[in-house]
């Protein structure tokens, strides 16, 4: 049975961010931690991240994971990157390498630190949880960004199973985003999905159905 957390977290504007466990936090082993919508203008991970939850729900797997579908609930309404306050919450975590410097507005970091509340209640979840691994789901460059050890089994299913190339970095810096505050500060692994933009649901949820099969199961 699906636990849904119905008043985990909320928004700047006070919308719920929905949070799905498959036991109780108390009761977790090494789970999965998978989040869609962390940008409010990428629907392809929010809608990845839905059929994720479809197919949990009717599935019994060997793994312990909580999904979020949607982090970023507000920018999801508003079709845009960045959270209420104009935060782009992937640079807004408290990881050691946090910046106060951005190249554009779509990368504004916030105030300081864990300053968004999107971001405070998620950074208290992977304390509460310690998962074993993160996946967060985005829409740029089909790819699969791996923050962690280059070895890593579930990365590699994922780049296999899509046939997207797997990377060890997306290519420019990125302080405070979720890689690096949970594989450099946490040891963490983090596994960025960058699905096709634009692409059809039924067709993204086919490039990745093999692969949560395996790493839902893998030991």
């Amino acid at each position: 049975m699906i636990l849904h957390k119905k008043n985990w977290a909320n928004s700047v504007q006070s919308n719920h961010i929905e949070l799905y466990l498959s036991h109780d936090i108390n009761q977790f082993i090494g789970p999965i931690l998978f989040i869609g919508g962390v940008h409010g203008d990428e629907p392809e991970g929010v809608s990845l991240a839905k059929n994720l939850l479809i197919y949990l729900n009717k599935n019994k797997f060997n793994k312990h994971w909580a999904l979020i579908p949607c982090l970023n609930p507000d920018g999801f309404a508003a079709n845009s990157r960045t959270n209420a306050n104009n935060v782009d919450l992937n640079r807004n975590f408290p990881s050691k390498d946090w910046s106060k410097n951005y190249k554009a507005p779509r990368y504004y970091p916030g105030p300081h630190p864990a300053s968004e509340p999107e971001i405070l209640a998620l950074t208290q979840l992977i304390k509460d949880i310690k998962p074993k691994l993160i996946i967060h789901f985005h829409s740029w460059r089909p790819s699969i960004i791996l923050t962690g050890p280059p070895d890593n089994p579930e990365a590699k299913a994922f780049s296999q199973c899509s046939n997207y190339p797997l990377k060890l970095d997306i290519g420019y810096p990125t302080p405070g985003s979720l890689g690096q505050f949970a594989w450099f500060d946490l040891n963490i692994p983090v596994i960025c999905i960058e699905e096709e933009e634009k692409i059809c649901s039924t067709t993204s949820w086919n490039n990745f159905k093999a692969a949560f099969d395996i790493v839902l199961k893998i030991k």
